[in-house]
């Protein structure tokens, strides 16, 4: 099938809304149900997806009402979404690999709330250290974080066609 197949009247838009649930719902998985509890930099990379869900299915409902152009924009503020999620990505990426430090934030935090100095040693010696440096899960070589550069960037750039088709129809 085409991009063109893919992407004609509102099919571009909701594909993208699919995406993004299909990948948030993976993400939410592997941590409830895999037990892959998330760090920093994972947490910062499902918000575009939690933007373009609904973004993506306001511009559906935009095309069925026959306003391309509104439905165009939309998609292509999606694919700016896509774009920004590539670059925590890619940022997430570089610290699993070492190629650069991550925040301060990266090397864990604790939950709960401490009253006393014996209670907050406690949190802090039972509470996980999730590091942003660690790779918890990966396959043929590619952390999660690696699949999600790698889904943002084709989902950025089918977005775009999407929007382009979309504005010129």
């Amino acid at each position: 099938m085409m991009i063109d197949e893919l992407t004609r009247g509102s099919r571009g838009p909701l594909l993208i809304a699919l995406a993004g649930i299909g990948i948030l719902g993976t993400a939410l998985a592997s941590q409830f149900f895999g037990g892959l509890n998330p760090c920093h930099l994972c947490m910062y990379q499902r918000g575009p997806y939690a933007f373009v869900i609904p973004a993506a299915m306001l511009a559906a409902s935009l095309v069925l009402a026959g306003r391309d152009r509104a439905a165009a924009a939309i998609t292509a503020l999606c694919s700016a979404a896509f774009v920004i999620g590539a670059g925590v990505a890619t940022f997430h990426v570089g610290v699993e690999q070492k190629w650069w430090e991550g925040s301060s934030a990266c090397v864990g935090v604790a939950s709960g709330a401490a009253k006393t100095v014996d209670q907050l040693r406690s949190l802090l010696e039972t509470a996980p250290v999730i590091r942003c440096d660690e790779i918890a899960w990966q396959m043929f070589g590619i952390s999660m974080a690696g699949y999600n550069l790698i889904a943002s960037v084709a989902l950025a750039v089918f977005a775009l066609i999407a929007a382009r088709i979309l504005a010129y129809r």
